[in-house]
């Protein structure tokens, strides 16, 4: 459905050192890193898109996180959801939502939710039941 997210940032090296840890948490591939520009994606592993990308806002004002926005990421289990939460607040985080189920989205829903160091707000995600 989509072929990559764009997610803005103020201060990349503090937002890639965050986002490289959460990425590796959910097995997604590092694509590409550029300092000098300076941006970096992540993709599933093998596939060449969607890509999930940060960097600094190419019109060069200032970042501001988005109202009401929120980019979810797969995890494949439940136990992939909780060590994820842990991995962002430990690399600048911050709590929006412990893990837990959710039942009002589904029987199965179980999240996490959190804002990443520039105050971008994310939820992982595993849709599956516990085996």
């Amino acid at each position: 459905m989509f072929s990559h997210l764009f997610i803005s940032v103020t201060d990349f090296d503090a937002a890639f050192d965050f986002y490289r840890a959460l990425m590796a948490e959910l097995g997604l591939e590092l694509r590409f890193c550029e300092q000098e520009k300076p941006w970096a994606g992540w993709q599933s592993a093998g596939g060449a898109r969607p890509l999930l990308v940060i960097g600094r806002p190419f019109n060069g004002q200032p970042h501001h996180p988005g109202n009401g926005q929120m980019v979810a990421l797969n995890a494949a289990n439940r136990a992939m959801v909780q060590r994820a939460y842990a991995t962002a607040l430990a690399h600048g985080g911050s709590d929006e939502g412990k893990p837990g189920l959710r039942p009002h989205y589904h029987a199965d829903y179980y999240g996490a939710y959190f804002r990443d160091p520039a105050g971008n707000k994310l939820c992982v995600v595993c849709h599956q039941p516990e085996p």
